[in-house]
């Protein structure tokens, strides 16, 4: 595993909207019955039941999504480390399958989560939103979570297990990066070697990060966490890789939508300086 902490790879502009998004994440968890502040609450099993209710109202469930079936209740029963826990069920009958998606992308399960996709996040979206520019970029990212929750929801129609996070909008950046600086270098923790530092470039990272999650939806070899959506992260990356490749490339290739010869592709910012111009001494007079 390796876990990225600094690309260098300079943009031209503050990346206003992965900040916000960053933002925005941060402060919707840390108003949320998930974040572990437990003063709000009365015991421990009002938090499980807040906690419960809140994942199933506000997350993206894949057989309201796609499977056609009924409006998928919270459980009366929780089962937690102390024992089942019997909570009180309000349904919401005003909840909007689609919209959840969205409210779902901005939820995480715990502090792990969400620093995890944070990471991501800060590390390889101001690029991509410095090549894309702010507006494409945000359209990029939320089309890309509703693509790869969508897409996890067809592989498990009948999931009634609620589906939180940015993880499957963070891939499909990851995909993205992949395609437009696959020879930045990225630095990176290791964890197998007490988290030492290293520099890869980012075909290696990214590379590694996919064949990572194939393993893991694959079951071939090691063990991930079954609450994780790992196809959602495939979809994703897949997505991202496959939309920045169809737009950049088509345009590098001369297929672009402003004719034959397509516009000049900006090129990414430079990683080193190119030399000083040489000025020739002035002749005697």
């Amino acid at each position: 595993m390796l876990i990225p902490v600094h690309d260098a790879n300079p943009v031209r502009r503050t990346p206003v909207v992965t900040y916000a998004l960053i933002a925005l994440n941060v402060v919707i968890f840390l108003l949320s019955p998930l974040s572990g502040f437990g003063s709000r609450y009365d015991s421990p099993e009002s938090r499980v039941c807040a906690e419960n209710g809140y994942y199933y109202e506000y997350g993206a469930i894949p057989r309201e999504l796609v499977g056609g079936g009924p409006r998928v209740d919270p459980p009366e029963v929780v089962a937690t480390d102390r024992g089942p826990v019997r909570c009180k069920v309000v349904p919401d009958p005003d909840k909007i399958p689609a919209l959840s998606v969205l409210f779902a992308m901005f939820m995480h399960g715990g502090w792990v989560h969400l620093i995890g996709n944070m990471l991501y996040l800060y590390v390889f979206g101001n690029n991509v939103e410095d090549r894309m520019g702010r507006g494409h970029f945000a359209l990029f990212y939320l089309a890309a979570g509703y693509l790869a929750t969508y897409g996890f929801a067809l592989l498990n129609p009948g999931s009634v297990q609620p589906l939180v996070g940015a993880s499957g909008a963070i891939a499909a950046v990851l995909g993205a990066y992949l395609y437009l600086y696959p020879k930045a270098r990225v630095t990176s923790l290791v964890p197998l070697l007490l988290f030492l530092p290293l520099r890869f470039p980012a075909w290696a990272v990214l590379g590694f990060y996919f064949v990572l999650q194939w393993l893991y939806f694959q079951g071939l070899g090691v063990s991930g966490d079954a609450n994780v959506a790992y196809s959602a992260h495939l979809v994703g990356f897949a997505s991202g890789f496959a939309y920045t490749w169809a737009l950049y490339g088509r345009r590098k290739s001369g297929r672009g939508p402003a004719g034959p010869a397509g516009p000049a592709d900006p090129q990414p910012y430079p990683h080193t300086l190119p030399p000083a111009p040489v000025i020739p001494p002035t002749p005697p007079g």
